[in-house]
């Protein structure tokens, strides 16, 4: 039986998170299935923005950081995402960019781990991770075991006394595809090792529990799923256990435990405060802030549950239109994050004409075009049409007008 617009609306109908894509600025017209890069404007972020701009810059000034709350903000803000990714307050801060905070927690879980000289990680993780481990282990004389991606289970096996730390993103920025958090977690355990998971593509969107999973360490990014905005900050988890060993390699004045001491010598403060490094950027704190809102009400059950529904009726309205392509991203659903990906070596022209027709993804080297749903605002009918345009692309090979390969800067 072939899928249809009908089918899709009937599922949107029914959906129990329909009603939270009202507190998001949708532009009419626009099917937009990058939410993975880019999360959605929600309303009253830009309001909040402002505030701290004219009444709070404008009118209190300096005062703000004690009558506004904004020395505490990267703690508060903390908190809140750590209720989403299953760890408990207090061992989540926001600050800095998601690579600088990979810096940080790598030279500290490193330096945890005297005598010990690798660092494993594997060759689909995101570039940015993947420079810093050979930054890291080059200043501090480490060697850098790489497995090959999908191939975790036998690095697994190969993990010995040597390792000091396991750095892997949850999900490949590419495919989708999840690792086994809690069973790798146990797994470098088993040897000594301490983990570092990249949290930027299943922050917001999985049902996740660090402290279930015992993870040691982990980032993630405020722009993606959790829909902070463009260049929003990183958060950083360090488990309680760990804290008071937590020797982070930027001691910045924040990050002391008395910073107006004006102190010769750098005590850091105590607990997830010492990977602060320098004065928080409030304008983009606040915005990450009041985003999120949108998640008030809602259970991560019920995100993950729509996330699979949604991921699992792309896979189908793709089959039942016949596109011909290959589905990067794992059939099996509990193996997938939120987005669906598929390869084509001409997939840059590809998106780029879907653009065109008012439909956003993006395009990763070499053939992979990604489609990310979020299950905060992506409806049944986003993802119908989507496909429904996709198959026209192909058809009719309107992806081959030479607009449609120029590069801008960003893919």
């Amino acid at each position: 039986m072939r899928v249809n617009r009908f089918d899709a609306a009937a599922l949107d109908a029914v959906d129990p998170m329909a009603f939270v894509r009202e507190r998001f600025v949708i532009p009419e017209g626009l099917v937009y299935l990058d939410g993975n890069s880019l999360g959605m404007l929600p309303k009253g972020v830009a309001e909040r923005v402002e505030d701290v701009i004219r009444r709070q810059w404008g009118n209190d000034l300096i005062r703000s950081w004690n009558t506004h709350g904004w020395m505490d903000a990267p703690r508060r803000v903390g908190d809140r995402i750590a209720s989403l990714i299953g760890a408990q307050a207090g061992e989540v801060i926001v600050a800095d960019s998601t690579s600088v905070n990979i810096y940080k927690l790598l030279m500290a879980a490193c330096r945890m781990r005297p005598g010990r000289s690798v660092i494993v990680t594997e060759e689909g993780n995101f570039p940015s991770d993947r420079y810093l481990i050979a930054s890291v282990a080059e200043e501090l004389g480490l060697t850098v075991r790489v497995a090959k991606t999908g191939h975790i289970a036998d690095a697994l096996q190969d993990l010995d006394d040597r390792v000091a730390v396991a750095s892997f993103s949850h999900a490949d920025y590419r495919t989708g595809a999840l690792h086994d958090i809690k069973a790798v977690t146990s797994a470098c355990h088993a040897v000594g090792a301490l983990t570092m998971w990249d949290l930027a593509h299943t922050a917001g969107v999985l049902d996740l529990s660090l402290t279930d999973a015992n993870v040691d360490f982990a980032v993630g990014c405020g722009y993606k799923f959790l829909n902070g905005g463009p260049g929003a900050p990183s958060f950083l988890y360090v488990a309680e256990r760990h804290q008071a060993m937590f020797a982070q390699p930027l001691t910045g004045w924040l990050g002391h435990a008395k910073p107006f001491a004006m102190s010769e010598v750098y005590e850091p403060s105590a607990g997830i405060g010492r990977a602060v490094v320098g004065t928080p950027s409030m304008l983009s704190l606040v915005a990450l802030e009041a985003a999120l809102d949108v998640f008030d009400g809602v259970s991560m059950a019920a995100v993950r549950a729509k996330s699979i529904a949604l991921t699992d009726f792309m896979i189908d309205c793709a089959a039942d239109q016949n596109l011909g392509l290959s589905v990067a991203t794992p059939l099996v659903a509990r193996e997938r994050s939120s987005h669906v990906s598929f390869r084509h070596l001409n997939g840059f022209e590809i998106v780029q004409a879907l653009f065109a027709r008012g439909v956003v993804g993006d395009f990763r080297e070499p053939d992979i075009m990604r489609l990310g749903l979020s299950p905060l605002y992506t409806r049944f009918v986003d993802v119908w049409d989507a496909v429904s345009h996709l198959g026209d692309v192909l058809r009719t090979e309107s992806w081959r007008d030479p607009a449609y390969s120029i590069r801008g800067t960003v893919t």
